[in-house]
């Protein structure tokens, strides 16, 4: 009898590739894929994808396990890569596009990919990351990517031997049979959880983690048949946290947007019958402080999951009394999704005040159904902390979708994953109830707009600054963003000519990082607070940025803050 188990996942082991094979069969004719006035059927993309998938393999002569980057916002051929690029026995590497030229060099050249898809507005991007790139070392093959809706002459001329993106699509062979992985447990997926240093961390997902995220989420999100999906969080944030893989597993509509703004994802929903939707909590916000005259009404509930940080008790008010049924959840890179979330107790917390129940909702909350456990250690006995929400200690995590580890660096896989369990870094507590709230992160990462930001690489740019002695980088709250980098920096004495100002020293950091990354706030200090060893104090810090009470930040287009930065 164990044979024969092991026969048939063997012959047959798990992978999300397969859902737009089922759906195409079952529901060819349903849409797919929605951009500005294109629409795909489910056939329509699956054959598209078949195609693509034949080409990057037979006409490109990517071998398995190479690494097939990409560059572009949420647009069809964003979507289709999320199957093509693994159908093709490839490894998909979807970057950040907010990143500057540096860092997605680092990740290229990290990664070792052997293509590079690049949508038409990042393609400046790409060329300077390319150019950064080591003489020795192979620079992988640049696809431009064919948009009628942007410069449509854009791809042509950027392509190499004619080769675009719309041009596979042509060569590929509508019968390729789709490479299968051999086992369930190959490489699939590869993202970083931060290119911002000389060695990044590349988190390596196999086909069965993402096949039990994405039904671990459809399940534990209630998502039905048929949704239709407006795609406003990014696809290269962990692959929308399993949801491209998702939607077609359910046959729904996949709405997609390039860039947006609150009246922007009014008129999506309200012109699409938009069901669903992801997104940090800057999402909701956005959404709750459009002008009344910008908005448009909603064609029914639209569920929004959010993640990324608790979502403020205000914003949440906001945006449920507009018609929005927000939930939340807590994962990270190294989940590839949704692990934790607020499993809302509707008999008994509805009847609650509105104040009361946002403070629930704002909790992570418990395991999503195939996240086998999830737990807050002591540091040094490394056993549970008492549920009481006040002990704190590092939240750790066990299941089918864990990462397999970090791409090149078996030293920090051994640190992350001990004993079965993943220490996320995160301090946290357990509740009575048995709910997880995070308390604070053990790497002072400061979230704004669902961007992760090590304050630590920050500090080690703005050590750079020619007049900056030391630095010191913490959140501040911030009404629009959650929290946003909060600079505290001592000057040089001797300096020759007037010391920098606030404004000038952001100008400086935004030459020299990620925008998403530069301090919005820069405070002058004769010198930062430090303990005895001359450690910088950095709590005290802290509650000297929370008493600056939060930033007030006008809301613009996009989800992050270098969508507006």
């Amino acid at each position: 009898m164990d044979r024969l188990g092991q026969n048939c996942a063997n012959s047959n082991p798990l992978t999300p590739l397969g859902f737009i094979e089922r759906t195409a069969t079952i529901y060819g004719d349903r849409p797919a894929v929605v951009y500005n006035n294109t629409v795909y059927t489910w056939s329509e993309t699956y054959r598209r994808c078949i195609r693509l998938a034949s080409a990057i393999s037979f006409h490109l002569r990517m071998s398995s396990g190479d690494v097939v980057s990409v560059l572009a916002p949420n647009t069809p051929a964003m979507y289709e890569m999320h199957f093509a690029v693994p159908m093709s026995g490839a490894i998909l590497n979807t970057i950040n596009i907010r990143l500057d030229a540096r860092t997605v060099s680092v990740l290229l050249r990290h990664s070792d990919a052997r293509l590079l898809f690049v949508d038409p507005q990042s393609l400046p991007l790409a060329r300077s990351a390319l150019a950064l790139l080591p003489s020795d070392h192979r620079s992988p093959l640049l696809i431009p990517i064919d948009d009628p809706y942007e410069d449509p002459t854009a791809a042509a001329a950027a392509a190499t031997d004619g080769l675009t993106y719309e041009k596979l699509v042509e060569l590929g062979d509508p019968d390729f049979r789709w490479i299968r992985p051999k086992s369930e447990w190959d490489p699939m997926i590869l993202n970083y959880t931060s290119g911002t240093t000389s060695a990044p961390k590349g988190v390596v997902h196999c086909h069965r983690g993402a096949f039990l995220v994405t039904v671990d989420s459809l399940v534990d999100w209630f998502v039905p048949q048929h949704p239709v999906y407006l795609w406003t969080l990014p696809m290269f944030h962990s692959n929308g946290w399993s949801f491209p893989w998702g939607i077609a597993a359910v046959a729904g509509t996949n709405v997609c947007l390039r860039r947006f703004d609150g009246p922007t994802i009014f008129a999506a929903i309200a012109d699409n019958r938009v069901t669903h939707l992801c997104g940090a909590p800057v999402v909701l916000n956005m959404l709750a402080n459009s002008p009344p005259s910008e908005r448009r009404p909603l064609p029914g509930p639209v569920q929004i999951l959010t993640a990324g940080a608790p979502p403020p008790a205000a914003v949440l008010a906001r945006a449920e009394s507009l018609g929005f049924c927000v939930s939340h959840g807590y994962g990270l890179t190294e989940t590839g999704g949704i692990a934790v979330s607020c499993a809302w107790k509707a008999n008994n917390w509805n009847r609650l005040p509105a104040a009361e129940r946002a403070r629930l909702k704002a909790r992570q909350g418990v395991r999503t159904p195939t996240m086998a456990a999830v737990d807050v250690v002591d540091g040094a006995t490394g056993k549970s902390v008492p549920y009481d929400g006040v002990t704190m200690g590092e939240v750790v995590l066990s299941g089918g979708f864990i990462m397999l580890g970090y791409l090149k660096d078996e030293e920090a896989t051994g640190r992350a994953i001990r004993d079965g369990w993943f220490y996320t870094g995160d301090v946290g507590v357990m509740h009575p109830d048995g709910y997880l709230e995070i308390k604070d992160r053990s790497k002072d990462v400061i979230i704004s707009g669902g961007e992760n930001i090590s304050s630590v690489e920050v500090e080690s740019v703005m050590y750079g600054h020619p007049a900056l002695i030391e630095a010191a980088v913490v959140a501040r709250p911030d009404e629009y963003w959650g929290e946003t980098p909060c600079a505290f920096v001592g000057l040089k004495q001797g300096m020759t000519g007037p010391p920098p100002t606030e404004a000038e020293v952001i100008a400086w950091c935004r030459d020299s990082m990620p925008h998403y990354m530069v301090p919005k706030t820069v405070i002058f200090l004769p010198e930062l607070p430090k303990t005895s060893t001359g450690k910088i104090q950095k709590y005290v810090l802290r509650n000297m940025a929370k008493k600056l009470g939060p930033r007030v930040a006008s809301a613009g287009a996009g989800v992050s803050p270098a969508s507006k930065l």
